[in-house]
């Protein structure tokens, strides 16, 4: 059976003869498919052109946001990485104050002494690059989760540290420390030869001499509990300086403050006298703890 053909008829112009040609239908039929494909195939291809040419404005945008982004994150990484380093810090400068107060240091912050705490991964920009962003994200939320722990734990030592520290500072403004007049030693505390029997006794404060009328001061923080007359001590003054401590002050011949009264060291509160038992003109001090007398030279800061 012969396959059906399609006769075409060329006629040119002037005196030559019109050719003919017969063209297979089937061949025919697959070139109009072909050329219909071909045709198709440009159309998409313009199409999908035209698309990606609308679409490059919002990609360069997307791109330079990405940028920024990257930048951003790098930044909040070496944020993230400073606070760890300053945690570290701060937990060092803690240990030398407990260090300096005699406090033990705290275990899990002796081991991090000299120890830097970055994270290579949110420091090294190359390694930046070649994380994944959503792992650089974790490794930073875990960091600020680990601080977040710290910072509550090293609030609380803090704290404690602040609070031994106030009642340290409370001690020390309650300690007498300085001299309660100024003038020369004229018996210390401890045994000696009484200057009214010639006998051996025990001298329980410090004899200061000077001028009468000279100010005697407060040498710590307290509060005026005692005041009165004693025959062998004269018009005697006592002052509670918490802790224990009791200062009382003896031969005076006038007290400039009154009973209950709060007095900082340094404050004016009598004038030295001559008065009761008493060979001249002297202040007579006496620092007492929990009750016993004590050596007023001990707490005394030259």
């Amino acid at each position: 059976m012969t396959a059906k053909k399609i006769t075409i008829l060329l006629i040119p112009d002037g005196s030559r003869r019109p050719r003919q040609f017969k063209i297979p239908r089937a061949v025919l039929w697959f070139s109009f498919i072909l050329i219909l494909g071909f045709v198709g195939g440009l159309y998409a291809l313009i199409t999908d052109y035209w698309n990606v040419k609308k679409q490059m404005p919002r990609l360069a945008e997307l791109e330079k946001k990405t940028k920024e982004q990257d930048v951003q994150l790098t930044a909040l990484a070496l944020k993230v990485d400073g606070m760890s380093s300053k945690m570290v810090k701060l937990k060092q400068f803690e240990n030398q104050l407990r260090v300096m107060v005699n406090l033990e240091p705290n275990e899990d912050n002796a081991q991090l002494l000299g120890v830097g705490g970055s994270d290579p991964v949110l420091v090294d920009p190359a390694l930046f690059r070649e994380q994944d962003q959503r792992k650089l994200v974790r490794r930073m939320y875990r960091s600020l989760d680990n601080l977040d722990v710290d910072m509550s734990a090293q609030a609380e030592k803090l704290s404690d540290l602040c609070a031994f520290l106030k009642n340290q500072k409370t001690l020390l403004a309650c300690t007498p420390s300085i001299w309660p007049t100024r003038g020369w030693i004229s018996s210390r505390f401890g045994f000696r030869i009484s200057p009214f029997t010639n006998q051996r006794e025990f001298h329980r404060g410090l004899d200061i001499c000077t001028r009468e009328g000279a100010k005697i001061v407060a040498p710590a923080d307290g509060v005026v509990v005692k005041m009165g007359r004693d025959y062998g001590y004269g018009i005697v003054l006592t002052i509670n300086h918490k802790f224990g401590i009791e200062t009382k002050y003896a031969h005076l011949k006038k007290i400039l403050v009154k009973r209950g009264q709060t007095v900082k060291r340094g404050d004016v509160i009598a004038l030295v006298g001559n008065t009761g038992r008493s060979t001249g003109p002297h202040l007579h001090y006496e620092v007492h703890l929990n009750g016993a007398a004590v050596d007023p030279l001990r707490y005394i800061l030259n």
